[in-house]
């Protein structure tokens, strides 16, 4: 396994990241751990999880699996670097949440820290990462609660998911007059087929020092090989979906064929490559990999080894065009 510092911090994380979505809803909690002993056992040690994940009525139910797994001991804890994350309110499906029981305000945040320190069976998390933007709490407040939390050792960094450019650069501004370290981390959908990140949001985290962690790599299994599933018979569940719907479109599915018979070419897997080119992408620290099975992680593990030439490159880019520079791309 390779690693890399986790955005500006002295953090090492390795380049992949295991996302436990999956764990509760689609994964039982054995095969979870195996997953997870597997990870490990690769040199995998950033795993990433939420507390609203297990979903419905099962919300927190993949911090428990996470929890048990911990629990194992074989300095599992101790070897993990553990995200999970906070804005979501815990109700179950039709409840109406309880006020004051989700989003960013610093009631929020001290109670859902304490419920998924219960849950995860740990007393501190690595990375505590904002799930959303709170258009309601003013970043003074939010700051105020992660201070005293990191003060406590609760958590030691706090970092952001699905933030836009411009709220990046009002976090860590306010952080910079209250003196405290601020975001060290960005966690956005990026993959070849979605690449808008790249206009501001990428370059703000460049700028302020944030690792960025892409969520859906293979863009809901579109890159990984879903025409020639389609065709083969075999993998309804990576054609549904998201990866349905894009395919209905005409010239999605024509670019989406292009790359694959590029990579055909040259013998290489499409989801290994989805995931290698992400790795060559300026500020990336890891793609998260999201495994339902031990065989999606072997071959997720292949990606970090995996070397795309130039040439691929070049294609890749000409197949899946990025937006280019901001304000350049928009403007004279």
């Amino acid at each position: 396994m390779k690693y890399t510092q986790l955005g500006r911090t002295g953090l090492k994380v390795s380049r992949l990241v295991l996302g436990t979505m999956n764990f509760g809803p689609l994964t039982d909690e054995a095969d979870s751990h195996s997953i997870m002993d597997a990870a490990l056992d690769a040199g995998v040690n950033f795993f990433d999880t939420a507390n609203v994940y297990g979903w419905g009525d099962n919300k927190g139910r993949t911090e428990e699996i996470l929890g048990t797994w911990f629990a194992k001991g074989g300095d599992r804890r101790d070897k993990v670097v553990l995200a999970t994350k906070v804005y979501g309110n815990m109700a179950g499906d039709g409840q109406a949440p309880w006020p004051n029981h989700d989003k960013l305000s610093a009631v929020n945040i001290r109670r859902a820290v304490d419920a998924s320190l219960k849950r995860l069976q740990t007393d501190h998390i690595d990375l505590y990462q904002f799930h959303h933007v709170d258009r309601d709490t003013p970043w003074d407040e939010i700051w105020q609660a992660i201070d005293v939390l990191v003060q406590q050792g609760k958590i030691l960094y706090a970092g952001s998911s699905n933030f836009a450019g411009w709220h990046i650069a009002r976090a860590n501004e306010a952080a910079v007059r209250r003196s405290s370290l601020g975001l060290v981390s960005e966690q956005c959908l990026y993959n070849l087929v979605e690449r808008s990140a790249e206009m501001e949001v990428i370059p703000a985290a460049e700028g302020y020092g944030l690792g960025v962690i892409p969520w859906s790599p293979l863009q809901g299994g579109l890159l990984g090989g879903a025409i020639r599933k389609e065709r083969d018979g075999g993998g309804s569940r990576s054609t549904g979906g998201r990866s349905a719907e894009a395919l209905a479109d005409p010239t999605l599915r024509a670019k989406v064929q292009a790359y694959e018979d590029l990579l055909e070419k040259h013998g290489i897997e499409p989801g290994d490559a989805a995931l290698a080119w992400l790795l060559t992408r300026p500020g990336v620290t890891g793609p998260i990999v999201g495994p339902r099975v031990r065989e999606q992680l072997d071959s997720a593990l292949r990606a970090v080894e995996l070397e795309l030439s130039d040439e691929i490159l070049t294609e890749l880019d000409r197949i899946f065009p990025g937006p280019g520079p901001s304000p350049e791309s928009f403007a004279w």
